[in-house]
């Protein structure tokens, strides 16, 4: 709905500007007029959301911290490199095309960052996925559609169509006793074996274990943490490494000159992984993920609600605004980023003039950035440098351009079908 505008009254006496480009909208959040659990599992304010990010910040977002996890994530890269081997030529066509490569991915992505929060294997890619397994990567896929829907439509609506609102409720249910399942089997252990650790000690799984023994957190933050973790870990890796590779094998003379970089850190014939030290010193291989999230944001746009007025330029924002930044369209100003709908990680390298620094946000800024970050970045580099070690990938044969489309977060519009190519 349409209130009053509200640039005159909002500037009285405050010596801003007065303007009337901004039209207060009323806005609404369907989750909040449901008392479901898992809602406040997740939807941390204030204080106790602070408390929370101060735990966390210094075991993900420093990157010596990240770097940290390497060891941990460098098996789980070897078995995605099996993994792409026996799924070559499992369907009709070429014996070395493998399709819906991001469904690949996902399994990569939960892997790791299930090794990383609980220290232990979750057998994604294994031969056989185990089932609970399976059915979290299911409520992914469809966890963000059913908010698309929830969250477009009134919340009086949903009592008349329930459906999308159920789907929303079962694909968190799902998520939740997944991530209990395993929360509560790392509690027992390490109430045996880890028992008066420090956080560095007890290893892959510190940030969790330092949760449950030396904080001492209540349960529900602990869940919900894991379980957004989890989420974001599975989408940020899966749909970035995909469209990485789809843009790598539709423009070969970049990806030659990737693994170049990649072998003369090696050395020649090594297939030997590279440590995350060396990993963040190859130019081209961080340009390319940068010059990727450009294009492919996984969260094509974020909102905030100020808690009091916020002057920005000419404009007075209202408090308890709904405030929403397009990522997509920003990265893709013509304005910052010359042919701006093309794949050139040149463009990172000086080739083009520097665009402003807010152009590209694909993990957001400041307090609210994305918390994983720094080890979305370790993953998409180490497995982009090992895969291209082993493969070349080529497209799939007489394949149509693929576009992204928005399911919450920014998606394939269908499934990306690749060639790996042993080297």
């Amino acid at each position: 709905m349409a209130g009053a505008e509200t640039g005159d009254a909002a500037g009285a006496g405050t010596g801003a500007p007065q303007k009337r480009y901004y039209r207060q909208r009323a806005h609404s959040n369907p989750m909040a007029d449901h008392t479901l659990s898992y809602v406040h599992k997740i939807n941390k304010e204030g204080e106790e959301w602070q408390k929370l990010r101060s735990l966390l910040a210094p075991l993900l977002l420093r990157p010596q911290a990240a770097a940290g996890y390497a060891g941990t994530l460098d098996e789980v890269v070897r078995d995605l490199v099996r993994r792409l081997r026996r799924q070559r030529g499992r369907s009709a066509g070429a014996p070395t095309l493998v399709r819906d490569v991001a469904g690949e991915f996902y399994k990569f992505g939960l892997e790791g960052v299930g090794a990383v929060l609980l220290g232990s294997r979750l057998g994604c890619l294994d031969v056989q996925v185990p089932a609970d397994t399976e059915t979290f990567i299911r409520a992914v896929g469809s966890v963000f559609m059913s908010t698309l829907l929830t969250m477009a439509m009134p919340s009086w609506l949903h009592r008349l169509v329930p459906g999308p609102w159920g789907r929303l409720c079962r694909d968190w249910d799902q998520m939740f006793a997944f991530a209990q399942r395993h929360v509560e089997r790392r509690e027992a252990e390490a109430a045996v074996s880890g028992q008066g650790k420090s956080e560095v000690d007890v290893g892959a799984g510190a940030h969790l274990t330092y949760f449950l023994l030396r904080e001492k957190l209540p349960a529900p933050s602990i869940l919900g943490n894991v379980t957004e973790l989890l989420l974001a870990g599975v989408d940020t890796v899966s749909n970035t490494l995909s469209w990485a590779l789809y843009e790598l094998s539709r423009h070969p003379e970049v990806q030659m000159a990737l693994h170049s970089e990649i072998t003369a850190a090696l050395g020649p014939g090594s297939h030997a992984h590279l440590p995350a030290t060396t990993l963040s010193q190859l130019p081209l291989l961080k340009a390319v993920v940068k010059e990727v999230l450009r294009l492919y944001p996984v969260v094509p746009g974020n909102s905030r609600v100020p808690d009091k007025d916020i002057h920005v330029g000419d404009y007075i924002i209202p408090q308890n605004t709904l405030v929403t930044l397009c990522h997509y369209a920003t990265s893709r100003d013509p304005a910052q980023f010359p042919e701006p709908n093309s794949f050139r990680p040149a463009r990172w390298l000086g080739e083009d003039p520097a665009s402003h620094p807010f152009a590209s946000l694909p993990f957001g800024f400041g307090k609210r950035s994305c918390m994983g970050r720094r080890l979305a970045e370790l993953e998409l580099q180490m497995a982009l440098a090992q895969i291209l070690t082993h493969f070349e990938v080529q497209p799939e044969p007489d394949a149509a351009p693929i576009r992204p489309m928005t399911r919450t977060v920014l998606v394939p519009e269908r499934s990306i079908n690749l060639l790996f190519v042993d080297r």
